[in-house]
């Protein structure tokens, strides 16, 4: 919960979460979606309480990994250190991609980033980077993306009709990565982690 003492960091080992903060009106602003593997609660380390709320969007198991464990550990096995170092690398590139995402893109290309980056985050850990699910709900991604909900039916039934996606539901089907590159501003000839 935001406001409560830092004390573990929280490794998903399967569901996702969503992580969001409350303003004063007591508004979700939802900061982010964590996948299984990923690790949450970082943000605290610095002043010692929560900034966000963390809240499971699906049946979801997580291993919580106490503060005073994962700095013995973390002195002890240089791999989790660089691990660690990676993560909150991955977390703050992650949070200035996303603030040029909310400031610079209109609804089309923020939906194409939005996609890349799930695919992207699924990739990563072996598993398809062009069908997958997306846990959470549209009234989130468009909590998440600054776009009204309506908006975001309306981009992904253009996609649809365009042929850049397929949707069964919650499960997605990316089926022209080369124009959602293009609308996500992503430059194709560069080696990209999701190909």
């Amino acid at each position: 919960q935001q406001g409560e003492p830092f004390q573990s960091v929280f490794a998903v080992r399967t569901g996702a979460l969503k992580t969001y903060s409350l303003a004063s009106n007591g508004e979700e602003q939802i900061t982010g979606f964590h996948l299984a593997s990923e690790l949450i609660g970082l943000a605290g380390y610095d002043n010692g309480e929560y900034p966000l709320t963390a809240k499971a969007l699906e049946t979801t198991t997580v291993c919580e990994i106490p503060l005073t464990q994962l700095e013995s550990l973390a002195d002890e096995l240089p791999d989790l250190r660089r691990q660690l170092m990676r993560t909150m690398g991955t977390e703050i590139r992650h949070d200035q991609n996303m603030m040029l995402l909310l400031s610079k893109k209109n609804a089309e290309e923020r939906v194409a980033s939005f996609l890349l980056d799930i695919s992207q985050r699924y990739a990563r850990r072996g598993f398809s980077a062009t069908h997958f699910r997306l846990p959470m709900s549209r009234v989130d991604i468009s909590n998440y993306l600054g776009l009204a909900v309506e908006t975001i039916s309306r981009v992904f039934t253009r996609f649809q009709k365009n042929g850049l996606i397929e949707t069964q539901g919650k499960e997605v089907i990316l089926q022209d990565q080369t124009t959602l590159n293009e609308l996500a501003g992503i430059d194709d000839s560069e080696p990209c982690e999701h190909n």
